[in-house]
């Protein structure tokens, strides 16, 4: 017999309980997890707060060996298209302190932790529109609401584009469009991100959950160790760009923001980006 004992790994319960103001969660005896990112039931409204609790969940849930796929949604009828009123007096009240704290080292792990902390294969389901959509995009899979939009507001809002979005557009799109969606604030249309090769389904909205966990029965007839391994060599790519420039990209945008000397992840700030995707515009000057 050892001398020591394995330390205990995080319990469902307990962490259900723990997120339960950020991620409604539901878990399949199969080990099949439902997230849905939430802002007091609806979707999310962008904070401090819940920018660090992305991260502090992924390594969670990667952390739980009863955990075999993750499916992971937003609430309601939008994505993410709102910031928390007061989500960010923090980042005003000191923001050399914030920048690093939300901006650099929050950021980082939240991106780095889908693709590194997570052995289990994943499911992004855009439920409707937003911004911050890397986190969906990123996923093994991702399917997509058939009138949802997905667009960067970083541009718009004076801030520059460099915490994890260059990485996921750049890869996905290219070179060419990945520049005109981050200098623009370019709303893409499901459509148009399907035939980009943005998400690999357009449903109605109804019907995302359901095919998501369609997918995910297929996904879980193969062995465990299979799955988990699968899952490392499709991320690959994503690894590499991870590596190669997702500290860089934070570096220059937390610069960008020390020289402006200001917050802007204001209410106002974001509410201004996202009406023309509302109006169903695809550019914010058109």
């Amino acid at each position: 017999m050892s001398l020591q004992e394995f330390l205990p790994t995080p319990r469902f319960e307990e962490y259900r309980e723990f997120f339960k103001d950020y991620f409604a969660l539901e878990r399949r005896q199969d080990g099949v997890l439902l997230a849905r990112a939430h802002t007091l039931g609806g979707p999310v409204q962008l904070s401090v707060q819940n920018h660090r609790a992305l991260g502090q969940f992924l390594k969670t849930v990667g952390a739980d060996p009863e955990n075999e796929l993750l499916i992971l949604t937003g609430s309601g009828d939008e994505f993410m298209m709102d910031s928390d009123p007061a989500g960010f007096e923090l980042e005003e009240a000191d923001l050399p302190h914030w920048a690093y704290e939300y901006g650099f080292k929050d950021g980082r792990i939240n991106v780095s932790s889908l693709i590194n902390d997570l052995e289990i294969p994943t499911i992004g389901v855009f439920n409707g529109s937003g911004f911050h959509s890397e986190i969906l995009l990123m996923c093994d899979l991702t399917l997509m609401s058939e009138d949802a939009r997905i667009y960067d507001l970083h541009y718009g809002i004076s801030s520059v584009p460099g915490d994890g979005i260059h990485s996921c557009f750049t890869e996905l799109l290219g070179v060419k469009r990945a520049a005109f969606a981050l200098l623009t604030g370019e709303s893409i249309s499901a459509p148009t991100a399907l035939e980009y090769g943005m998400v690999n389904e357009i449903l109605p909205q109804a019907d995302l959950i359901s095919r998501a966990y369609t997918i995910a029965d297929y996904i879980m007839t193969q062995p465990r160790t299979i799955r988990r391994l699968t899952t490392q060599i499709i991320r690959r790519p994503w690894k590499k760009r991870i590596v190669d420039d997702l500290e860089v990209g934070f570096g220059i945008q937390l610069f960008g923001h020390m020289t402006k000397g200001a917050a802007v992840h204001s209410k106002e700030h974001i509410a201004s980006q996202a009406d023309y995707v509302r109006d169903g515009r695809r550019l914010p000057f058109d």
